[in-house]
């Protein structure tokens, strides 16, 4: 094939490949074809898709691409590489370190993270053990999600957070899938965590409940991103019965989570204020008008708990910083459009 002439190709240049830990986990022959992978792309690599007898495909800035036998990047499926039921089982097996018994609880959440944070998604076969999910069989495909912690996102709109010297606003997150929200609340946690001179802000301990390993993507004990020096870290822990553990053991001065929402998150949140603690967290959802439609969050809002909403969007780009809301009033004290021609973005 002459890739001069071929549209779909996508030229490259000397850079680097992709990280050690994640071809690791790859069978001789797909760890060949990402060896090769145009190195100018290894940083915007956001997922690597292995489905059975289906074409090698990664996503990047939002959009999928596939890969032929020679690590060719390409816009179409038709000359891509097709994944073959034995590398995925190769994979699972190298995943694993040949111990399916050691990662059950992983496997049966559907997911295992491996050093550097990364986490990769299962499907297959689910076994069920009454009502509950005992595990999954007959693996039929992986998908890797690559952890790229992005350091200092969140420094632009600190300000607003701050409170003092040793207080932070009670603060949510509202943002549509795909939009940057778990890369800033990681990048806020962090702020609040180690302090910031900048705006003579100590720091304040945080206390972390990551019931699906996004935030701190924990590995043998370890954060693998960077949370701050004095957060403590409940990993694939329920969100309630973490918000009650971290108050009855850790003294936190703040906790953070992601995605509350259900009636007995509400009420760890109510205990959480009863205790004088702050909250950050997140909530899937593209406006507040949104979110108010759902029974619990629409009490959590109606409940004044949150002084600062910061909504993201996708436009103009993913990950950007729409407004930042005053919660009482629940009027911009920022705005995307007129924040001095800065584009604040987490994307």
């Amino acid at each position: 094939m002459n890739q001069s002439k071929d549209k779909n190709f996508v030229n490259r240049k000397e850079s680097k490949q992709l990280r050690k830990e994640i071809l690791d986990i790859l069978p001789i022959r797909l760890r060949g074809i990402f060896e090769q992978f145009p190195p100018e792309y290894v940083e915007s690599v956001e997922e690597i898709r292995l489905r059975g007898e289906r074409p090698l495909c990664v996503s990047m800035r939002n959009r999928d691409y596939y890969i032929d036998d020679n690590g060719v990047l390409l816009s179409q499926p038709a000359s891509a590489y097709q994944v073959k039921k034995e590398d995925i089982e190769k994979a699972f097996h190298l995943l694993t370190d040949y111990s399916v018994y050691a990662l059950e609880e992983e496997i049966r959440n559907g997911f295992i993270t491996i050093k550097g944070g990364h986490r990769v998604g299962l499907s297959g076969r689910v076994v069920l053990n009454g009502p509950s999910i005992k595990t999954m069989k007959e693996i039929s495909g992986l998908n890797i999600r690559i952890s790229n912690q992005k350091l200092g996102v969140s420094d632009p709109i600190m300000g607003h957070l701050i409170q003092g010297p040793y207080q932070i606003y009670h603060t949510l997150i509202v943002s549509p899938p795909q939009c940057g929200k778990t890369t800033l609340l990681r990048d806020i946690i962090r702020n609040i965590s180690n302090g910031m001179e900048v705006f003579d802000f100590k720091g304040l301990k945080v206390g972390v409940v990551d019931e699906r390993s996004e935030i701190c993507a924990t590995y043998q004990g370890i954060p693998q991103n960077d949370v701050g020096i004095r957060t403590d870290i409940l990993d694939a822990c329920p969100k309630a019965e973490g918000i009650m553990m971290l108050i009855r053991s850790m003294s936190p001065q703040v906790i953070a989570t992601d995605e509350v929402g259900k009636r007995e998150d509400v009420h760890a949140v109510e205990e959480a204020l009863h205790a004088g603690i702050k909250l950050l967290t997140t909530v899937h959802g593209s406006s507040l008008e949104e979110i108010r439609k759902r029974p619990y969050l629409k009490n959590i809002l109606e409940m004044g708990v949150f002084e600062r909403i910061i909504l993201l969007s996708n436009l103009p780009k993913v990950g950007t910083v729409q407004s930042i809301l005053d919660g009482s009033s629940q009027e911009p004290i920022f705005r995307y459009a007129t924040a001095r021609g800065r584009e604040y973005s987490v994307g």
